[in-house]
């Protein structure tokens, strides 16, 4: 293998900044005097690696070591006596000319073919120049010295201490000169063939050699395949020392950097680990022939095929001890390293060099960082990810990597798990002695380091990183959770949620169980939970980071710490975010088919489990025996039974055992129910309204009579509401009951006495407060309003299949498709909104949506008119997004029908009657009328005809509606085809901002249905009324405006009139913008009053006024007015002098 063809060795070359030594005064010992005494003051060292260099940088060495006068640059060892033989034996021809293909060749010859000693001689002696010669430095001058002087470290460092070399090495990564680029190369291979050429690593552990009886440090023994034994032995020392803890020969600490940091320089390429080498030579031609040597690419190919059958014993224990090594100091990877540098230093995971090593200077702490970020939602480059992805793997795979397990858990692997050494079998041996499967437990401090271990490796993120697991569960996730993406978290979740079902296999059980366990007592190692409920966990149960403990809350506290928050009324406290109290119920679910998944019910009740339930021995029947004794158990377990039992009153599916028995029955009465995904509640009330049905089997039976009986014995929830509204119940709903009717009864008792303004309500305050909790919940689901579902069930399976229910989503999705659905659910529909336009409270949507924005704008707004307020604020620079889309779904509901907006509705009372009668009288009680009423409305108040507080509320919608024409039914119904062939690109930008409407009124001549172009004059004839209600208009005209028309009063187009007598005063000069809009605008409504003729004579007036001939139509107006004044003057005294005449005769 020539050295030139190798990959870079970035990390390798870093040694000699690290072991820095003086080469000065180094001496070599030579027991071959006459014959390899040529080499002891080598001449130059670019000469003998073949690099050609000017001749005057040349060092050049006493000619009495010469064995026969020669150019120093011509110098070959192929040349010289000692190595002649071996070199023709071993050597192709093609390597002679070159000395560092001689010595490679001859370096990394096979184990069982030997060279003359004279030969190993005459390279150790060559090699050990090249690394020691002080002269060396100033050829490193000569050839990079571009380099040098464009690196600024290189530069300042001393000369003549060896130092400059050393530095380029560093930097090697950054040299782009080829000569240089190639000569520091070359350099690492000479320095890795022995380790006493490895500048400082011999002064440093001598001691230790000699104490581990390592090898000698005598020049004397120079056999190449032994050399790489001393590290090896040293770095076997040094694993060992950690896994005993104090029971191993202590290494000094600067030997151990030594070691660490032979092991990092060596990562790059696996030649340079020379027992790792000779060891694994065989195995490498086996599994990774094809693979490249550079960048630890060889490592990794044979990490992967560690446990292979045909991987030699030999090869495996070197492989191992590296792992070892990379389990203490990342940094021995060279590919990890690499690939998680910028992340390393973008999220702090880098520690001080200064010091010592501990626990967070290891391959865990590393994981635990990086893994912290990935769980916050960080970024962590792919190939870091990857990275990490194999070395978590590589961690579940051998348990000996973990010195702690080593240590701690000796005992219990000798006993129940040896020779299951390979491919993770070990550590899910321990993980079912630690569940207690085998009898008692395992100690607390081996249970610690098992669960260390799972965080580290964080299996739960992606199942594959378990090996044990991912093949013993390759087909039943090939079956039941095929629909997921391979290597997503939710995969773990499909098995818990198959386990003990047909497609469970037993050995994919035991696995799946023995991980759970430990998964179960760490929150933060279900990703998703952690994902949905890290922030709720923060804020609820003051947890810490994702790789950061606390002895006052420990992991295993703060899921239950989630879960009591999980079903809270806001009277109660606090509440969990809707998807972080998913993934609790998920969880829940899940834990319930064993108790031993459960940490805080298995540590409280553990002496009731054998006093009481040891005879249960079935799956999931734990829980159940302990609700059966309630009464009888200490006070830690009945509270947390007590707790679990509330849960299962709201959500049936935690009690497992009983969906399973009662799955006949479910499926021929109930499927429904299930397949819809219903409230649990629904479920258990279907189940007891068929519990005499034939399919009904003994186990459903006994399990729905117990939890009924569990319910009469605690059912909290339903007995707060029963104790706040029992006596409102008797006295105005007393032959109801269901409580969903108990709630629709009371809530139109409220809502009643509420419109007629009484001074007493009929139900009581405390019972109004619950009712309003129920009423919310209700809101929240369509589902809990079982009219408007049954209404719509038809309408939802054909128009909202995809959308889940919960959040108010299906409702919403209902109202979205209003236009298409059937008579019975739109009329429900109809109802439902106006409830919740009379009270926005019960608009789940919205409420959820616009939280934070009505915190912000509406704290002090009563609730009634919270949409009111949202709507006044909407514009607001600091609004929500969605809350604003929001806002607007409901303006565009509003606007379709007065009914569904209170406030015109009380505003226009009179003006509704008097106006707009006819639409009235074609209106349907319970369908919207799509705008006309308030388009009739918009009308009267462009003639200003409107009462002041119904004139008010139209100037709103009408400024709100010209600047989004969504908010205009009648516009939508009429111009939606002239909108899509005139404005589409206006129409799709995402801020509406009146650009629809100065579109059509731009296209005015080019709108081919009249009853558009209709709509549109109507826009032009009620602009006219108020500038305000003419957004682009009013932007542009508003400096005019403030100077010149200051003092007029806003309203009935006075400042209308103001600014178009400014346009026509030659005296005032407008701005360039405004002088064009208005007159584009004067222009329109000339077009307009010729298409469209005035209706009455204020419309007429309006007309004349806003004429651009104004001046003149009036002088008209005028002279006709004086000539008829004349001409009836004159016809009077001349009828005046005929009556005279008449009387005179």
């Amino acid at each position: 293998m020539a050295a030139n063809g190798r990959t870079e060795l970035l990390l390798l070359l870093m040694s000699v900044s690290v072991h820095r030594c003086t080469v000065e005064g180094l001496k070599v010992q030579s027991n071959n005097g006459n014959e390899n005494g040529l080499v002891n003051q080598q001449a130059n060292s670019l000469a003998m690696v073949n690099i050609p260099v000017p001749v005057n940088s040349i060092p050049v060495a006493p000619a009495a070591v010469m064995t026969q006068p020669r150019r120093v640059t011509g110098w070959k060892l192929s040349e010289e006596q000692a190595c002649r033989d071996d070199l023709t034996r071993i050597c192709p021809k093609h390597t002679w000319s070159n000395n560092l293909a001689v010595l490679e060749c001859l370096q990394d010859r096979k184990e069982e073919t030997e060279i003359s000693v004279d030969c190993n001689h005459l390279l150790w002696n060559y090699k050990l120049n090249l690394t020691t010669d002080p002269k060396f430095e100033s050829v490193a001058v000569e050839v990079c010295k571009t380099t040098i002087s464009e690196i600024k470290e290189c530069a300042e460092e001393d000369r003549g201490k060896g130092y400059l070399v050393s530095c380029l090495v560093d930097h090697r990564g950054n040299i782009s000169e080829y000569q240089c680029h190639q000569y520091i190369t070359k350099m690492t291979s000479i320095i890795f063939s022995d380790y006493k050429l490895i500048c400082g690593f011999v002064d440093k552990c001598r001691e230790d050699i000699n104490r581990l009886h390592c090898g000698s440090i005598n020049v004397g023994d120079k056999d190449i395949n032994s050399q790489g034994e001393v590290i090896a032995c040293l770095e076997k020392a040094l694993v060992h020392e950690a896994e005993q803890q104090g029971q191993a020969h202590p290494i000094r600490e600067e030997c151990k950097r030594s070691i660490m940091r032979v092991a990092e320089l060596s990562s790059d390429d696996f030649h340079l680990d020379r027992y790792l080498y000779f060891s694994c030579r065989a195995d490498r031609e086996r599994f990774c022939e094809n693979t490249q040597a550079g960048e630890g690419k060889v490592y990794k190919c044979l990490f992967n095929h560690k446990f292979e059958d045909a991987m030699s014993e030999k090869c495996r224990d070197a492989l191992t001890t590296r792992q070892k090594l990379i389990a203490q100091d990342y940094k021995v990877s060279y590919s990890l390293t690499k690939a998680c540098k910028a992340d390393l230093r973008k999220y702090r995971c880098n520690l001080d060099n200064n010091l010592p090593r501990a626990r967070e200077a290891r391959l865990s702490y590393l994981l635990l960082c990086l893994e912290s970020a990935v769980h916050r939602g960080r970024t962590v480059t792919g190939d870091c990810q990857g990275e990490m992805h194999e070395y978590r793997r590589m961690l579940m795979e051998d348990f000996s990597l973990s010195p702690e397990i080593v240590l701690h858990c000796r005992g219990d692997i000798e006993a129940h798990c040896s020779g299951l050494h390979r491919k993770g079998r070990t550590l899910h041996c321990l993980m079912r002695v630690g569940r207690g499967d085998k009898g008692n437990p395992v100690d607390g401090l081996c249970q610690s380091a098992l669960q260390a271990l799972v965080q580290s490796a964080d299996p739960g993120s992606d199942y594959r990183i378990d090996r044990a697991l991912n093949e013993a569960c390759e087909s039943v996730i090939q079956t039941a959770c095929k629909h997921i993406r391979n290597g997503d978290p939710m995969i773990l979740s499909c098995l818990m949620e198959h386990l003990y079902t047909e497609k469970m296999v037993e050995d994919c059980e035991h696995r799946l169980l023995e991980l759970q366990y430990f998964i179960s007592r760490d929150w933060k190692l279900d990703p998703i939970l952690y994902k949905k409920c890290h922030g709720d966990a923060g804020r609820l149960c003051h947890a810490h980071g994702w790789n950061e403990t606390s002895e006052m809350i420990p992991p295993g506290a703060v899921f239950s710490c989630l879960y009591r928050h999980a079903y809270r009324t806001e009277e109660q406290g606090r509440r969990l975010s809707r998807d972080c109290k998913v993934e609790v119920q998920r969880i829940l679910h899940q834990r319930a088919l064993d108790v031993k998944l459960d940490p805080d019910l298995q540590k409280r009740c553990m002496t009731d489990l054998g006093k009481w339930c040891s005879d249960k021995t079935d799956t999931g029947q734990e829980l159940e025996c302990l609700q059966d004794h309630l009464e009888e158990l200490l006070s830690a377990c009945r509270e947390v039974v007590g707790n679990l039992t509330e849960l299962e009153s709201e959500d049936i599916h935690i009690e497992a055992l009983l969906i399973r028995a009662c799955d006949p029955v479910i499926q021929a009465h109930c499927h429904d129910v299930a397949d819809n995904q219903v409230d649990t509640s629904d479920l258990m009330e279907c189940l007891v309204q068929n519990k005499h049905q034939r399919e009904m089997n003994d186990k459903c039976s006994v399990g729905v009579t117990h939890f009924q009986l569990i319910q009469m014995k605690d059912f909290r929830f339903s007995y707060k509401f029963k104790m706040a509204c029992k006596e409102d119940v008797l006295k105005l709903c007393p032959n109801i009951k269901k409580k969903v009717d108990v709630v629709i009864c009371l809530s139109s008792t409220v809502r009643n006495d509420t419109l007629q303004d009484l001074k007493e309500q009929r139900v009581s305050l405390k019972c109004r407060k619950q009712l309003r909790v129920e009423e919310l919940e209700m809101s929240e689901d369509i589902r809990l309003e079982p009219d408007l579902y049954d209404s719509c069930k038809a309408d939802i399976g054909r128009l909202c299949s995809s959308v889940t229910f919960g959040n108010a989503q299906m409702i919403e999705c209902l109202k979205e498709a209003k236009k298409q659905l059937t008579q019975r659910c739109h009329r429900r529909v109809f109802k439902l909104q106006e409830v919740e336009m009379l009270d926005p409270e019960l608009d789940y949507q919205l409420m959820r949506v616009c939280k934070q924005m009505i915190k912000r704008f509406c704290s002090d707004a009563d609730a009634k008119n919270m949409l009111q307020c949202l709507k006044q604020n909407k514009n607001s620079e600091l609004m929500d997004p969605k809350c604003k889309q929001m806002i607007t779904k409901r303006q565009i509901t509003q606007n379709t029908d007065f009914r569904l907006n209170p406030v015109l509705r009380k505003a226009c009372k009179a003006d509704i009657p008097k106006f707009c009668q006819p639409i009235l009288n074609k209106a349907s009680d319970d369908s919207e009328l799509e705008g006309q009423v308030i388009g009739c409305l918009k009308l009267k108040y462009a003639d200003q005809r409107l009462s002041p507080d119904c004139e008010d509320q139209i100037r709103v919608i009408l400024q709100e509606s010209a600047l989004d024409y969504r908010l205009d039914p009648q516009l939508q119904i009429h111009c939606s085809d002239e909108i899509s062939r005139l404005c589409s690109e206006e129409a799709a930008a995402q801020e509406q901002a009146g650009q629809v409407e100065e579109c059509l009124k731009f296209n005015l001549l080019k709108i081919k249905q009249d009853s558009c172009k209709k709509e549109v004059l109507n826009m032009l004839k009620e602009s006219k009324a108020d500038i305000f209600v003419d957004p682009v208009l009013h932007t542009a005209c508003a400096l005019d405006l403030k100077h010149h028309c200051a003092a007029v009063t806003p309203g009935r187009g006075r400042q209308m009139s103001c600014l178009i007598e400014s346009l026509q005063d030659k005296r005032v000069r407008l701005q360039p913008e405004c002088k064009k809009r208005l007159q584009d605008r004067i222009d329109m409504w000339s077009y307009a009053a010729k298409v469209a003729p005035a209706e009455g004579f204020s419309d007429l007036a309006m007309q004349v006024m806003t004429s651009p001939s104004k001046n003149y139509i009036l002088l008209i107006m005028a002279v006709g007015v004086m000539a008829l004044f004349l001409f009836g003057l004159l016809c009077g005294r001349i009828t005046r002098s005929v009556t005279r005449e008449l009387k005179d005769r």
